[in-house]
């Protein structure tokens, strides 16, 4: 069995005691809304080399998902006071799934800008059950877990653990997304153009943010694919066959005149 859980499990107890105890800062000026695995975590080592963007104290606080009960002043803890000419930000990569998160996110930050990155959803579900094996939590074969995936869902933690397939269903996400978010406030890129031109998609979501240009010292060390095998060639022509109309659904909702490879 992986320590990984566990020593995660500290991290996190110990930054949200740090953040009960500390002033509260400024609400964020901006999110990653994910999908996991879809290349936040070197987005967000991007953003937070910027000389005006400061993180929060650690990535995936999770409060508009997992951690909302907590209360605003909780959240907050995490933050630095707001500073002139700077802003502040979070990822989270379960907001984009999360069906609650976009209301929440709404009301709390009314003038906030999000960012989600979106992957080939069959690599990202092969990724996403390689990330779980990787934990000791994923017993079954990849396709046995997408047979399973369905029973599985509404099992105690299983919507998080298991939905490698619902995941990768973007169009109803970024729907529930734009119900409460106008579409000039959401910059949706793929993270395949992020892999191949780091410094091209990251002038873009600057611009988006309205920060000014900058060049970080190091995007190839945070651009990596570990999972370039794929998964087995059935089980992804299955997929692909599964995803196909949702990815139709993405490209008309975003005006994308392709996603990925049907």
């Amino acid at each position: 069995m992986s320590r990984r859980p566990a020593v995660d499990a500290l991290r996190r107890a110990v930054r949200g005691a740090r953040a009960w105890a500390s002033t509260p800062g400024a609400l964020p000026d901006f999110l990653v809304i994910g999908a996991q695995r879809c290349g936040t975590t070197s987005l967000h080592s991007y953003l937070a080399a910027h000389p005006q963007v400061r993180a929060a104290t650690g990535k995936e606080l999770q409060y508009f998902s997992l951690h909302y009960g907590r209360g605003e002043r909780w959240y907050r803890g995490h933050f630095p006071p707001a500073a002139p000419g700077a802003v502040s930000f979070e990822a989270s990569p379960l907001y984009l799934f999360h069906p609650d998160a976009p209301s929440r996110v709404a009301a709390t930050l009314p003038s906030g800008r999000f960012v989600a990155l979106l992957r080939d959803p069959v690599e990202r579900a092969w990724s996403h059950y390689l990330h779980t094996r990787s934990y000791g939590h994923e017993p079954l074969d990849f396709a046995s877990a997408l047979a399973a995936e369905q029973s599985r869902l509404s099992s105690p933690d299983g919507w998080r653990r298991y939905s490698y397939a619902a995941r990768g269903r973007y169009a109803e996400q970024l729907s529930r997304w734009l119900a409460h978010v106008p579409r000039e406030r959401l910059h949706v890129v793929r993270s395949e153009d992020l892999y191949a031109d780091p410094a091209a998609v990251y002038a873009g979501v600057l611009e988006f943010l309205g920060l000014e240009p900058f060049t970080p010292a190091e995007f190839a060390v945070h651009t990596r694919r570990a999972d370039r095998s794929g998964p087995p060639a059935e089980v992804a022509r299955g997929l692909r066959e599964h995803f196909a109309p949702h990815n139709a659904a993405l490209a008309d909702l975003l005006g994308w005149s392709e996603t990925w490879p049907a």
